[in-house]
């Protein structure tokens, strides 16, 4: 079932490519069902998790190279199947985005995207380190056609730097990862076998080292600061289904990497080191907030939220590395897993609706908006409710995510919380300004007629606010499986 799961994108995107040129409609109907197909799926391995088994399940191993130690091993826990199921809903919700689109090789652009998918839930599912290796590349190449073939103007400058800043990171994680594997007697790339011998704990210097490389390298992709400069960049080049993806999910394979990797591989080094992880964190909170501060385009801006946003991942795994105290190391790690979701969900929706703005008017400077909440009322409630979600307000996802870390925090020094809300205050300065100069006021001098909202553009905006709401308001819907997989993972080290 796990290993279906993983692959049905892919296999439908070898379908995809077979199908005629000449038939752009039915190549989008092929994706669309294949990643409905991927989502049903995903949700099937949900409705049979069983929160109270201590053990990893749908696992699934096979030898696959065997003189070197390494398996096809494939299993969830509480952290990971949350991720693959947002996987599967955002790459539905991209399908349904994209599907009135025929223009520019649309078999081409469905198989890339369905490639991302597969490499994207291979990640969250692999249990062995070269495994995950494999399938974070797979999750990476698509990306940068993407951007280089379907962006704007400079796509070639932004599909580069990606690439590179991307492939220097996922070379000092291999580093990282072969240090691990040739620490281990006999040699092997299996997580779990690393983790239960803690190959590095008497060796400060390698563990050090270790450390350092899968930082950098789940740094880069996370992105913190200051690994984080391809990313607007990319944003700001990449097609809107392009930026949903990468802001959404490609993000999350960095912050999953610090959390189920590096932490319970490496618990002594994060130790060590942890006043650098909490250091990195502060800095990307300040830092993401007061950059899209001083942005007026507003996918430049969005962009640097993730900056701030996936800071909070980082502050979580400081806390559980620094804090004595069990409840809270538990606590930030749920908040972690929660902002990897909610993440998904609120920033994935502000560039759906930014991208359907520019696609109206040609622009996404904020000065040539105003007034959208009378002009477009269902436009402009999608659009609050996600920039509320955004600033942590109660009643949505983000408030959930941002509570736990925070609360966490406060075990490891009140001036972290300190300066944790102070980015909170903020942020919500910064969101509050892009409603009102967008939503509210009187629309400027100069700026076009907007047509409504067609239904496939509500629907898929539409639904990503409703499951924020949802865990705004019922949390135990995730947390209960993310509390489940936070305690087994701390309960390894």
């Amino acid at each position: 079932m796990l290993s279906l799961t993983i692959f049905l994108p892919f296999l439908t995107g070898l379908i995809v490519l077979m199908l005629p040129a000449s038939r752009p409609a039915l190549v989008r109907q092929v994706a669309l069902a294949g990643a409905a197909a991927t989502l049903a799926l995903s949700l099937m391995l949900w409705w049979g998790f069983d929160p109270s088994a201590a053990e990893l399940q749908w696992r699934e191993t096979v030898a696959w190279i065997p003189s070197i130690g390494a398996s096809y091993d494939v299993a969830v826990d509480g952290i990971a199947l949350p991720l693959i199921v947002l996987t599967a809903i955002l790459l539905t919700v991209v399908m349904v985005y994209v599907y009135p689109q025929h223009d520019r090789s649309p078999r081409t652009h469905a198989f890339l995207f369905l490639l991302l998918g597969t490499g994207l839930m291979g990640v969250f599912a692999s249990r062995d380190l070269l495994l995950f290796y494999l399938f974070f590349e797979i999750g990476l190449v698509p990306m940068y056609f993407i951007i280089g073939i379907w962006g704007a103007e400079r796509r070639r400058y932004a599909s580069m730097k990606f690439f590179l800043y991307t492939r220097a990171g996922s070379l000092a994680m291999l580093l990282g990862f072969l240090g691990l594997y040739l620490s281990m007697t006999p040699h092997t790339f299996s997580l779990a076998a690393i983790i239960q011998a803690q190959p590095l704990a008497a060796s400060p210097v390698a563990g050090a080292l270790v450390f350092l490389a899968l930082l950098f390298g789940f740094g880069v992709k996370l992105p913190t600061f200051p690994l984080h400069n391809w990313l607007p960049d990319a944003h700001v080049e990449a097609p809107t289904e392009g930026s949903v993806v990468l802001a959404g999910l490609q993000l999350k394979m960095g912050a999953y990497g610090l959390v189920a990797i590096m932490l319970p591989v490496l618990p002594q080094a994060a130790a060590r080191f942890g006043w650098l992880l909490a250091t990195l964190a502060l800095i990307s909170l300040l830092y993401g907030s007061l950059a899209a501060l001083a942005q007026q385009d507003m996918k430049r801006l969005v962009a640097y939220t993730s900056v701030n946003h996936m800071g909070y991942v980082m502050l979580a795994v400081a806390v559980a590395a620094l804090s004595a105290e069990a409840g809270a190391r538990q606590l930030a790690v749920n908040g972690a897993v929660v902002q990897m979701i909610s993440h998904g969900l609120l920033t994935g929706g502000m560039f759906l609706m930014v991208g359907m703005l520019q696609h109206r008017a040609g622009t996404r400077e904020m000065s040539r908006f105003g007034g959208l909440l009378s002009s477009l009322p269902l436009y402009g409630g999608l659009f609050g409710l996600l920039a509320f979600g955004s600033l942590g307000l109660p009643g949505l996802s983000g408030f959930i995510a941002e509570f736990q870390v925070l609360g966490g925090s406060l075990t490891i020094g009140i001036w972290v919380a300190a300066i944790v809300v102070l980015s909170l205050v903020i942020t919500t300065g910064l969101y509050l300004h892009l409603i009102s100069r967008i939503l509210l006021g009187s629309p400027p001098d100069g700026m076009p007629a907007l047509a409504r909202l067609a239904p496939h553009e509500a629907w898929t905006a539409g639904v990503l606010v409703a499951l924020s709401v949802v865990i705004g308001i019922v949390p135990d819907t995730v947390m209960r499986v993310i509390a489940a997989g936070s305690a087994r993972l701390l309960a390894l080290f």
